[in-house]
């Protein structure tokens, strides 16, 4: 959006991308917007896997049974495969490696290591302007994704935090920020792949400014802007969240309050 690649996340993905994933009549109608709420109902295989995976994989608590699948835009569901798609999609769209574009448009501007790592699955290969260019996945489920320390995630949660700017340079605009946060019209309160508490259900003892990116392994980046604050954790689980923040915002308060004592 910003580098003017999409003129709209509304348009659909099919007006930009022309390489048969998005050829039916029902792909067709997928939108930017429904990958980047997780409302795409894209139908198809990525890179060996079927998109209704879930209806018959098990792995822990995220196994569902199989369903109907749903016109684009009208159902929320968690799937990797479809975000897979759209970092496929989003590689058509730049011509270039994703862990290209995101190191030179993000990571190096904040001044994140060199020890990060974004990843795709060893078929996840295909062709641009004749040259062979693997495809990164959303997540790191079955091996893949970004692979990255706390320190670093914290750089990208701080960049959130300023509305995309670091020091005196916007990187991402403050547009595309908010977009990011909003929650959608369906399902979960969700933005573009951040979980938001929009409705103060998520997280009842935060603020409802807040949100987070969450990884495999329940790996977080939890950004407070009304505290100014970002919180990197992991490996911890999901119903711990609400109690963990809790206590820190109470300790914020517990120690706002000692020191004005002291003055």
């Amino acid at each position: 959006m910003d580098r003017g690649l999409i003129a709209d996340v509304h348009d659909p993905v099919a007006d930009y991308v022309d390489d048969g994933g998005y050829a039916s009549p029902h792909n067709a109608m997928v939108t930017w917007y429904h990958h980047l709420q997780q409302t795409s109902e894209w139908q198809g295989i990525m890179w060996d896997r079927k998109d209704d995976f879930v209806g018959h994989e098990a792995f822990g608590q995220a196994k569902r049974p199989p369903r109907k699948l749903q016109a684009p835009g009208t159902y929320y569901e968690y799937n990797d495969i479809r975000i897979n798609r759209l970092a496929l999609s989003l590689l058509r769209l730049w011509r270039k490696p994703l862990p290209e574009v995101l190191k030179d448009e993000v990571m190096d501007p904040i001044g994140a290591s060199d020890s990060w790592r974004y990843l795709g699955y060893d078929n996840a290969d295909g062709a641009i302007d004749g040259q062979v260019m693997r495809s990164v996945t959303g997540g790191t489920r079955w091996g893949a994704g970004i692979w990255i320390n706390s320190y670093d995630h914290a750089r990208f949660g701080y960049l959130f935090l300023r509305n995309g700017k670091w020091k005196d340079r916007q990187i991402i605009s403050e547009k595309w920020i908010r977009m990011a946060t909003t929650r959608g019209t369906v399902g979960r309160d969700y933005g573009y792949l951040w979980w938001l508490n929009t409705e103060g259900d998520t997280w009842p003892e935060a603020p409802k400014t807040a949100f987070r990116a969450s990884g495999n392994g329940s790996n977080t980046v939890w950004i407070d802007p009304e505290h100014d604050l970002i919180v990197v954790w992991r490996w911890h689980q999901g119903r711990a969240s609400n109690e963990f923040y809790k206590r820190i915002l109470q300790s914020i308060k517990t120690r706002a309050t000692s020191e004005v004592g002291l003055d």
